[in-house]
């Protein structure tokens, strides 16, 4: 199993009430792997990230003094599978010499590894199914274009945003895959990921 290595490069609130998306990018590449997550989980990474310190500790902060106190620490994390559009992940654990595997939610799997500075991996099947390819080429063209369209006196109809309601599945595979090469574009990841998932639903 070839595995890749991810970085945390954002986190985003997403359109549905109490959603985010934490983008995952590979290390050596330019695809990068949207998951969706809940507030809590988001927050706690968050505060991790921007060394914010919490009055009491938190859940995750918890976790982590639980371990150290007897010496167990976390080597890796690992999202090892996708299905139906939600993410596994396990946590290589290490005590007294021995790794052991612990099964565990994606995104309380990340916050964990931010506190122990652990790495982040996932597999290459993963990113071939789920990544979405940053041309950084076709980034530089559409901010160039931005600022030419900035500069002109001409109007212009700004996109509808988008309704995360809207139902999917009634759309056809065509338009799902337009509609989500425009979300890359304009760089909405929420809007990639929930678009993502419906697309590999039909072309399982």
């Amino acid at each position: 199993m070839q595995k890749i290595r991810l970085d945390i490069v954002g986190l985003t609130s997403g359109q549905s009430h109490g959603s985010y998306t934490l983008i995952l990018g590979e290390e050596l590449g330019n695809r990068k792997l949207p998951i969706i997550i809940g507030s809590f989980e988001a927050q706690a990474i968050a505060i991790e990230i921007e060394k914010i310190v919490p009055f009491r500790p938190m859940t995750h902060d918890l976790f982590v003094s639980f371990c150290r106190t007897f010496d167990v620490e976390i080597k890796e994390v690992l999202i090892h599978t996708l299905t139906d559009g939600v993410f596994y992940a396990k946590m290589i654990c290490e005590l007294n010499g021995e790794l052991k595997e612990i099964d565990a939610r994606t995104s309380d799997a990340i916050a964990l590894a931010v506190r122990f500075k652990c790495p982040i991996y996932t597999t290459d099947a993963i990113m071939r199914s789920a990544g979405i390819v940053i041309n950084e080429e076709e980034e530089r063209k559409d901010e160039n274009e931005q600022e030419n369209e900035e500069e002109t006196e001409e109007t212009f109809i700004e996109p509808q945003p988008f309704n995360p309601n809207a139902n999917l599945t009634s759309m056809t595979i065509d338009q799902l895959h337009n509609l989500l090469e425009e979300a890359i574009r304009i760089e909405d990841y929420h809007r990639a990921a929930l678009i993502r998932d419906e697309i590999n639903k039909r072309e399982k």
